[in-house]
């Protein structure tokens, strides 16, 4: 029998492309996302590789629905041996132009769905003293980016909360690992259902990546376990380059950061949200942007080989940002 695992936000997306790189390994998976009708064709497609496949529609920012689908889990497919939290909401959109309620649903979703998901992983986890726990990041958890105020400050306090706990199960000698997969663009769904305030489409700063290059990441993750996983070199520049100018950064950001998620396309005024109720329709782990994503990978390289990065990212940076302060004149 193969290993048990859970994801959040399982129904489209990244999510979508874990829950197949996992189901085409072999392990049973359970689906947790709040689309059913979405969620099942999700489900009909991994049973395809032979594997269980259990479909729970799952709000993760009800904290009580996704103990009651670990509950399920356990009782139909067994002890969970990894869990996997993708799930995420986000609103495209200055901070000025943002309401308290899309603050407080975004972060319950991106923050705190990642919270319910690694408690409800413990419950059972701990009492076992094995298990496998993967908490998607981003590199918006470290290099902040206008218009996405919401989502990253979900994933900066992400980070917090897995130093916290990381500390904790060393000190109380509890081998559940924990490990946290940081995202370069991905093209995903989201950039056509996420709430949207500006006017134009929005869309991922390029070089974006296919969602099967963090969807092996995240499998590879589960079962070799390390601190952080940074997928795609772009991920290893923002990061980086954070550390050594934040404020050159900041002003970058402010003169390009806007058109660089903005598409020349007007944004249908009418379209759906998904931030307070799931988007209907076939979408899929892919987005819009097929013709532009990338499907080469960074993400075993960055975690084998993590001194070699830091040295061409060093050397990369010092030269990107002489060449940043040029074009801004600093």
């Amino acid at each position: 029998m193969g290993k048990i695992v859970v994801i959040t936000g399982a129904g489209a997306g990244v999510g979508r492309a874990a829950a197949t790189e996992f189901a085409r390994n072999g392990c049973d998976v359970a689906l947790l996302s709040r689309d059913p009708e979405r969620l099942e064709l999700a489900a009909d497609e991994l049973r395809r590789f032979g594997v269980r496949v259990l479909a729970i529609p799952t709000d993760v920012a009800d904290a009580k629905a996704v103990d009651t689908a670990a509950d399920r889990v356990e009782a139909e497919l067994g002890p969970i041996d990894v869990w996997v939290n993708v799930a995420m909401a986000t609103v495209f959109a200055p901070v000025h132009k943002l309401t308290a309620e899309e603050f407080q649903r975004g972060t319950a979703v991106t923050y705190l769905g990642q919270v319910h998901g690694t408690m409800a992983a413990l419950r059972f986890m701990r009492p076992r003293n094995r298990g496998s726990i993967v908490c998607v990041g981003s590199a918006l958890a470290y290099r902040s980016v206008p218009l996405q105020s919401v989502y990253c400050g979900a994933k900066f306090a992400i980070r917090g909360f897995l130093d916290s706990l990381r500390s904790e199960l060393y000190h109380d000698k509890i081998a559940v690992t924990l490990t946290e997969v940081d995202l370069p663009a991905v093209n995903t769904p989201q950039f056509d259902w996420a709430r949207n305030k500006m006017g134009r489409k929005a869309m991922p700063v390029p070089p974006i990546y296919q969602p099967e290059v963090p969807a092996r990441a995240i499998y590879f993750g589960a079962f070799n376990p390390r601190r952080q996983i940074w997928v795609g070199f772009p991920t290893v520049q923002a990061i980086l380059a954070n550390r050594i100018a934040p404020g050159l950064i900041d002003r970058y950001l402010a003169k390009f950061g806007y058109n660089g998620q903005l598409t020349d396309q007007p944004a249908d005024s009418d379209a759906p949200g998904n931030l307070f109720e799931p988007v209907k329709g076939p979408y899929g782990a892919h987005g819009r942007f097929d013709g532009q994503a990338r499907t080469g990978s960074w993400e075993v390289f960055t975690s084998y080989h993590r001194n070699a990065v830091w040295a061409a990212a060093f050397a990369g940076l010092a030269v990107g940002v002489h060449m940043l302060a040029k074009r801004l004149k600093v």
